[in-house]
């Protein structure tokens, strides 16, 4: 398996096509109609301009991607960042949650971030179990929150250091504007 950073146009479809299933068949997102091709580009070119966005391929086929996107956009959340996994249907427990995962870790960590979090829609033990191996640690949970396939749905939420948590942030990132002129996106 090779996890590589994303390309807007020779990964976007592959990218949506193991999206749309989960947002077709699942509560695991509560996005209501998949992306288009055209909308998951921009959806990697916004997230590797401050974040990252990683594919895995096996066998020169993408198979699962992992993201960071800001966690919220007030100033003093700047260093904390928000992390998705999806890997292609009947491919779970392979081990590629993980390999993206730690890429996508080690990434944001070099780009400035101290903290990740996730959400995971309940039930979803799978991902549950992955983000718990991964050291992540529940931090509270949303009741009813989310409204999709005629029922309400709770998501748990979740964080782990990406740095020690003592460190102090270099003020200078991560902003898009520091990236640029810092040649952090090299």
């Amino acid at each position: 398996m090779l996890v590589r950073d994303a390309a807007e146009a020779g990964d976007a479809g592959a990218c949506a096509a193991i999206y749309a299933p989960y947002v077709l068949d699942t509560t695991i997102t509560f996005e209501l109609e998949p992306p288009t091709e055209t909308e998951m580009a921009a959806r990697i070119e916004a997230s590797r301009k401050t974040h990252a966005w990683l594919v895995a391929e096996i066998d020169g086929r993408v198979v699962g991607y992992a993201y960071g996107g800001p966690y919220k956009a007030r100033p003093a959340y700047r260093w904390s960042c928000e992390v998705s996994v999806y890997i292609e249907q009947g491919r779970r427990r392979t081990g590629a949650g993980r390999a993206l995962y730690e890429a996508l870790f080690a990434r944001l960590s070099d780009r400035g971030y101290r903290t990740a979090v996730a959400g995971i829609t309940q039930p979803n033990e799978a991902s549950t179990a992955l983000h718990h191996v991964l050291g992540f640690e529940p931090i509270g949970t949303y009741r009813h929150i989310g409204w999709k396939h005629d029922a309400w749905h709770d998501v748990a939420w979740s964080q782990r250091p990406l740095a020690h948590p003592n460190t102090p942030p270099n003020l200078a990132c991560p902003t898009p504007e520091t990236r640029v002129s810092n040649n952090l996106d090299a």
